[in-house]
């Protein structure tokens, strides 16, 4: 019988896992700047983390393609170039448009009305005007369908991989196509047809609206 990982147990996996959100934030909040060359000591006082639990951070990173070691340099931040933007669009093609067809075969009315409402809802808003919140909530309101219809497949190892994509795609938007007012109404219509096409229950359809949202967001990412 094997014995409990104390690591696993305990508080050096806590520590790896503040460590790791600390660096996203921070990614995210661009004090750590996409193509940066940093050190393991100015990671410890980018996140306040310490040095052993950086030591620990710094595989998965480099796992997660956030990282990577260039010799005779040290570690460098993760480009947003092209590359990134192919690979990460892709990647998400892959993973959603099976994801989307399973989703719609199987998810509740419920769950699909509640879909519907936070994007009219949204829409209704930019309509209006807008108002100080709405970028934001528009940009929750969108990752949390994809989420959804990501976490309804029920598997982990998928749910992990699509966060680590969607974190790659957030740092796109950030320096190439954040959901700003002039996108924001389509990005929304865009999904809608998704939801019409789930709320009629065609899985082929849904993933075909799916995957052309997809691209029409790559087609965006690419042109800037």
């Amino acid at each position: 019988m094997s014995q409990p990982d104390p690591e696993r147990d305990g508080e050096p996996l806590k520590l790896r896992e503040r460590a790791y959100a600390s660096f996203t934030e921070r990614l995210l909040a661009r004090e750590i700047r996409p193509g940066q060359f940093v050190t393991q000591r100015e990671l410890v006082a980018m996140t306040g983390y310490p040095l052993g639990a950086i030591r620990e951070l710094i595989p998965r990173l480099e796992a997660e393609g956030l990282i990577k070691t260039v010799p005779q340099r040290g570690m460098q931040v993760a480009h947003v170039d092209l590359n990134l933007i192919r690979n990460a669009f892709q990647f998400r093609l892959f993973l959603e448009k099976e994801a989307t067809a399973a989703y719609t075969r199987t998810a509740t009315d419920e769950e699909i009305a509640e879909q519907r409402q936070r994007h009219e809802a949204i829409i209704g808003r930019a309509e209006a005007g807008g108002d100080e919140t709405l970028i934001e909530d528009a940009e929750n309101v969108d990752r949390l369908m994809h989420e959804m219809i990501i976490d309804h497949l029920d598997n982990d190892i998928v749910s992990q991989a699509f966060r680590v994509t969607w974190l790659k795609i957030r740092l796109i938007r950030q320096y190439e196509t954040r959901i700003q007012n002039h996108i924001l109404i389509p990005v929304m219509q865009d999904h809608l047809k998704i939801i019409a096409a789930i709320e009629s229950r065609d899985p082929e359809a849904a993933a075909a609206e799916m995957s052309a949202h997809i691209n029409n967001a790559r087609t965006r990412a690419m042109s800037y």
